[in-house]
């Protein structure tokens, strides 16, 4: 049997990062990034673009991921 997602979030700490596979209008979204709050009824995600508030009756998949890797550093302009 698969565990429920939200129970899964619910059982997380804040601090950690996953994604989130939630219910919008025509279909489905992710959210990826860290999990900043843990409420009864919602969570808080996070992300590069912002914080995602999401309904626990919304959320159809969920898990914890690694950290991002390191960023590259720009490569050097030929003169």
């Amino acid at each position: 049997m698969t565990p429920d997602p939200a129970n899964l979030l619910r059982g997380l700490q804040p601090g950690v990062r996953v994604v989130v596979r939630y219910r919008i209008d025509g279909g489905f979204t992710d959210a990826l990034g860290t999990l900043s709050a843990i409420g009864a009824d919602r969570c808080t995600v996070s992300t590069r673009r912002g914080d995602v508030v999401i309904a626990y009756p919304l959320v159809t998949a969920a898990k914890t991921v690694p950290p991002p890797p390191p960023r590259r550093q720009a490569r050097a302009r030929p003169l």
